[in-house]
């Protein structure tokens, strides 16, 4: 039985290793696939809760709707994972992290997740690349798509509508959506509407233009911190536009180029509790704005010939951030050297360019891909990053995978030019570097089952710590010490029997020296149960389980499984439209999660909605 193929079919192709589809035998690197309909079935409303059920993948965050979240894969850092989407990176200029609640889930078709460095393809992402592939334009003049509305606990709502279709010959596709929530615990409230476009106009049988459009404003009451004696609310807005074209030269040469601009405004406004170390009941104690405009593109020409698949490109930005910090009465009085001025305000830059080269070559059983790019910005100069990654196929039902690769995230701009509160600038600093070695193995030999394992040991030097200042309130981040880290991950699934199909993820993460919060290692299992008709009737149950090793300032509890659970029905079908209710129980067993003892989960909580397909 060819159980392998149930799972990866052989023209299932991945884009994000080499910035080219090829098949998912061919990739040697750790990739995870989440597709359209697994976030559908999930009835997901934001990325952090479709990640949340990766394996290899820890979130900080505290789960409540629309919550901030930071993504950590193999044990890295949050900055060290880079985001994409419509091939714009979307992680944050001033701390180098992704805030990803921006992005409606309703327009993904498929994330593509390398877990490790991909750093021959793809720019400043020693951790991984999280790889958001829209839906495409139409190619029908009869539209089809869905509106969809669901409504829970504490008020929370999600109301979506999208539409693919033609125009004479013009491709398009439209998504609106609107999420609010009066905040599942502690008046955490969230407020955001989303738009998306994306047109695709043929030029000629072999030219192509693509335009995509989005925005969306989050809103946010990030709560109550007692702890530091603040109360935090955030205000986002972002907006990107993209151009693409895509040119076939010949039957074995096609030419992709396309630029981008990109906006992010972000206002985190701190107020005082009154309990007595940050000034009076709901004084301002502290406000930060940070506005963001990159401005890039990038280039590929790709050559497919016999045994090679070669992809030559270029990669460039330019990056701008206007930060404004303003303190509030009771840090202007503070004493030296810990009294602020009213308003700081710097305007760091930074300039990026790259060109990357890589070859997927196949023969028989055998996939071997190389590749290099050499990466160049006016902060810390040049980098190199060489891979090689190796797929052997020990059969129809077996995968045999090895990689090699060298990588490195640049320190953030607050962090190099910026500043921030009590925080100086250290122009100085040099880029984090990693070497990693991974190898894993996917088989279906055993009847009714897929089995999936990996080891890597991430090997990182000129890590990023924060040096505290002398004199007091001048503290800095320097490049000191070397971090390794090394783990396993096992993932199992089985063949639907009778339509109930079973599936399991296990991840260990060894971390030396230990982080400022004091993890060490860490470890994560998730369970799920499903039964699919496949007709009209699914229904699932999840649960996932972390440890992570922190220390007792943090205040954490997170010693619980969580479980959660899927209903979906489809009560009215006909030959091109579809009706279906759903529900779901989110932490069903009211169990405790949280990495900050000020920033708690929320308990069980049930939402339910309808869905009309067209």
């Amino acid at each position: 039985m060819d159980l392998l193929r149930l799972f990866y079919k052989e023209k299932d192709l991945v884009v994000s290793p080499t910035r080219y589809p090829k098949p998912i035998s061919q990739a040697a690197e750790n990739i995870t696939i989440i597709t359209a309909k697994n976030i559908e079935d999930m009835n997901a409303h934001t990325v952090a809760e479709i990640l949340n059920r990766v394996s290899g993948i820890l979130i900080s965050s505290n789960q409540d709707f629309g919550a901030i979240s930071l993504f950590h894969i193999q044990g890295s850092g949050s900055r060290h994972v880079l985001v994409m989407l419509d091939g714009v990176p979307w992680n944050y200029l001033n701390g180098g992290s992704a805030e990803t609640n921006s992005i409606p889930v309703g327009i993904i078709e498929r994330i593509e997740i390398i877990k490790g460095p991909a750093l021959s393809a793809w720019s400043s992402s020693l951790g991984g690349v999280i790889n958001i592939i829209t839906k495409s334009a139409g190619k029908s003049e009869k539209p089809d798509g869905s509106i969809s509305a669901s409504y829970g606990k504490s008020d929370s709502l999600d109301y979506r509508v999208q539409v693919a279709s033609k125009a004479g010959s013009v491709g398009y596709y439209l998504f609106a959506g609107y999420q609010k929530s009066d905040g599942l615990r502690d008046s955490r409230n969230f407020d955001n509407t989303s738009l998306y476009s994306k047109f695709k106009i043929p030029f000629s049988k072999s030219v192509n233009i693509g335009i995509t459009m989005g925005c969306s404003a989050p809103q946010i009451e990030l709560g109550d911190f007692p702890s530091v004696d603040i109360t935090q609310t955030g205000d986002t807005r972002t907006f990107f536009g993209t151009a693409s074209l895509d040119a076939l030269l010949n039957k074995d040469l096609s030419l992709n180029f396309s630029v981008y601009n990109f906006k992010q405004k972000s206002v985190i406004t701190n107020n005082s509790l009154g309990l007595g170390s940050t000034g009076f009941a709901g004084e301002l104690f502290l406000n930060t704005s940070f506005i963001e405009e990159t401005t890039g593109g990038s280039g590929k020409l790709v050559w497919i010939h016999g045994i090679h698949t070669a992809v030559l490109g270029v990669d460039f930005s330019r990056g701008k951030l206007d930060q404004t910090i303003t303190a509030g009465s009771y840090l202007q009085s503070l004493p030296p050297p810990y009294n602020e001025p009213p308003t700081t305000k710097t305007h760091p830059d930074i300039n990026k360019w790259a060109i990357f080269v890589n070859d997927t070559i196949a023969i028989d059983r055998w996939t071997i891909t190389s590749g290099i790019r050499y990466d160049h910005n006016d902060i810390t100069s040049s980098f190199v990053s060489p891979s090689v990654g190796v797929t052997y196929k020990l059969g129809k039902d077996s995968i045999l995978k090895a990689s090699v690769a060298r990588g490195f995230t640049i320190p953030p701009l607050s962090w190099t030019s910026g500043g921030a509160l009590y925080l100086d600038p250290n122009p100085s600093l040099d880029p984090e570097e990693v070497w990693s070695y991974q190898a894993g193995a996917e088989t279906g030999a055993i009847n009714y089952l897929w089995l999936k394992a990996a080891v890597f040991h991430h090997e990182l030097k000129n890590a990023l710590t924060l040096a505290y200042g002398e004199p007091p309130a001048n503290d800095i981040y320097i490049n000191e010490g070397k971090v390794r880290r090394n783990g396993i991950e096992i993932e199992a699934a089985t063949v639907a029997i009778y339509n109930v199909s079973m599936s399991a993820g296990f991840v260990y993460i060894d971390i030396n020296p230990t982080n400022e919060r004091g993890l060490g290692c860490n470890y994560a299992c998730d369970i799920g149960i499903r039964y699919d008709d496949k007709k009209s009737f699914m229904v699932e149950l999840f649960g996932n389980y972390m440890w992570l090793d922190l220390d007792e300032s943090s205040m954490a509890e997170y010693d619980d499984f969580i479980w959660d659970f899927n209903l979906n029905k489809r009560i009215r079908s006909k030959e091109k439209t579809a009706t279906e209710l759903f529900l779901t129980a989110h932490n069903i067993f009211n169990k405790s999660r949280y990495t900050y003892g000020d920033s708690k989960n929320p308990g069980t909580w049930i939402e339910a909605g309808i869905r009309f397909n067209f």
